[in-house]
């Protein structure tokens, strides 16, 4: 079990990133893909993402990347630097600055339980040249495997940023952090990661949390291994019906959803869908729209169905956010 202990000053900072991080993505990703995970709502990506792989002449490139991320246990923390925070380019260029000293350190905690090719012993000297390339891979990867899904990543990650700023309203930041259930437990000052692989305790001092909600996260939260980096706790939302490229999306929405989709037409429902851009519960939604309850639950099933809305229930309320899907329909 992993034990976060935090004081009144962590609670103070702590915050939920602003969006989708592309690097934690990127690497958990590869974990997913190389896995033995049978999850149905990323099997279409894996199967789609392993075809591209092996008929992309370049995929050899690719070699040092996949090494430093294993499909279980450890992965180096300068792989995934807190400057991701501000989006894919500031990452990279935070990991081409990596310090000799934290690859080295990474590279040996890596090595003592899998094997390495020959230029992780160069990326381990600092060499700028393999750091470089390196980046450079995982631009590759991003192209291939991150981008054409982006859309889906985001969409899954922003409704579980509007159920946790709802929570946060509701609750404050002790809200917030016991809305983390069942992954997470807080009690008393402290976040217990729950299944983690190792029992290990990590005192905040007063620097806050970073929560990181993530697409490819597996079902255990993932928290950097050196205490003295950034604390970064990166978790699982709901995956919001899976995962396919913009292109098959668009297919599935104006092709399989028409009939689903055919339900919805009416302007309550579409006030409805509109009530839920940014996260709206059963009563708020009646309330606006000058329905009852029991009308405005009725229309969000019907949505729901649709795979328009996904609902959360948060103790004795439910809280309704726009799938893809709907976050689609809503803006054509």
């Amino acid at each position: 079990m992993l034990k976060i202990h935090f004081s009144g000053e962590d609670i103070l900072r702590t915050r939920v990133a602003p969006a989708a991080d592309p690097v934690w993505e990127l690497v958990l990703s590869l974990h997913v893909l190389r896995g033995r995970t049978r999850d149905p709502l990323t099997a279409h990506w894996r199967r789609s993402v392993a075809r591209d792989l092996r008929q992309d002449a370049s995929s050899e490139q690719l070699r040092l990347l996949f090494a430093l991320s294993p499909p279980r246990g450890y992965f180096p923390d300068f792989l995934t630097p807190y400057a991701s925070v501000d989006g894919f380019e500031a990452g990279l260029d935070a990991l081409r600055r990596t310090p000799t000293a934290s690859l080295h350190r990474d590279l040996s905690v890596l090595a003592a339980e899998n094997q390495l090719p020959s230029s992780a012993a160069a990326l381990a000297r600092g060499e700028v040249a393999v750091l470089h390339h390196l980046a450079e891979s995982m631009e590759q990867y991003r192209s291939l495997a991150i981008s054409p899904y982006w859309g889906r990543i985001q969409a899954a990650v922003a409704a579980d940023r509007a159920r946790r700023a709802r929570a946060l309203l509701d609750g404050g930041v002790e809200g917030l952090l016991t809305s983390l259930r069942p992954a997470m437990r807080w009690e008393n000052g402290v976040l217990e990661v729950r299944n983690y692989p190792h029992s290990r305790e990590l005192h905040l001092d007063g620097r806050g949390l970073l929560l990181v909600p993530s697409f490819f996260c597996a079902a255990t939260p993932v928290a950097l291994l050196d205490p003295a980096l950034p604390p970064v706790l990166v978790y699982r939302v709901d995956r919001l019906g899976g995962l396919v490229s913009a292109e098959v999306n668009g297919a599935s929405a104006s092709g399989a959803a028409r009939d689903s989709l055919a339900a919805l037409l009416g302007r309550t429902r579409a006030a409805v869908l509109q009530a839920s851009d940014e996260g709206c519960t059963t009563g708020e939604v009646a309330r606006q729209l000058n329905i009852s309850p029991a009308a405005a639950s009725q229309h969000a099933t019907v949505l729901r169905n649709a795979g328009l809305l996904v609902s959360h229930r948060e103790r004795n309320s439910v809280l309704h956010t726009l799938t893809p899907l709907g976050r689609a329909m809503l803006d054509a």
